[in-house]
């Protein structure tokens, strides 16, 4: 992985008609280093449909596909990954299972829980939120200081996520984040998903100085 920090995609939480025709538009904007298909209250088919749908958009521009919540689904259907929360079923077998594919975990705001995602063999660990999100309920607060010290002390690379916009995501690509997780700054901008990732590009390379 890039030791630089990147943009990570994620998707929105229902995907509107003509969605792959856009989630094109956005990736050939700029650079993401990753999409994330978060889809919470779908049916299982659904998500197949769309993994079948968009995973050829991202990997045909060399972009990780990766699956929210199921590491049995994301190995079935050939994807490059998946993300997984506290509460997604047993890390340990995720890890096994996905072989020498992607493995992320959502650490909250928890060094420990961090150490522990470590331990089990997670490719990146996800901190946050940092902002508040319209996104999903967030019961955790991260602050920046996290990722300054996560980078110190370990070589795993961190995903910050949770409300980051171009204009708040400054404090995060200085304290050390490799991956910014964004969904509205993106799919919400006012020009549109593509200038979305162009304005987030900017953004942190210029908080990179």
């Amino acid at each position: 992985m890039d030791p630089d920090c990147r943009l990570y995609l994620i998707t929105p939480p229902i995907l509107p008609p003509g969605f792959a025709w856009q989630l094109a538009q956005a990736l050939d904007a700029g650079d993401v280093a990753s999409l994330q298909l978060r889809l919470k209250d779908a049916a299982p088919d659904d998500i197949r449909r769309a993994i079948e749908e968009l995973m050829p958009v991202a990997q045909a521009r060399d972009v990780a596909f990766l699956l929210n919540d199921d590491a049995a689904l994301a190995a079935e259907m050939g994807c490059d990954g998946a993300h997984l929360g506290q509460s997604d079923g047993d890390h340990v077998a995720a890890r096994k299972l996905l072989k020498d594919r992607i493995l992320g975990i959502t650490c909250h705001d928890s060094r420990h829980l961090a150490m522990e995602a470590g331990e089990v063999g997670a490719d990146y660990v996800a901190f946050g939120a940092f902002f508040p999100t319209a996104t999903k309920d967030a019961t955790h607060h991260a602050e920046p200081e996290l990722l300054d010290w996560w980078a110190e002390m370990f070589e795993l690379p961190s995903v910050a996520i949770g409300g980051i916009t171009a204009a708040n995501c400054a404090p995060l690509v200085q304290a050390g984040a490799n991956f910014l997780a964004v969904v509205g700054a993106v799919w919400s901008h006012p020009e549109g998903p593509a200038a979305g990732v162009k304005a987030m590009n900017r953004a942190i390379a210029e908080a990179a100085g």
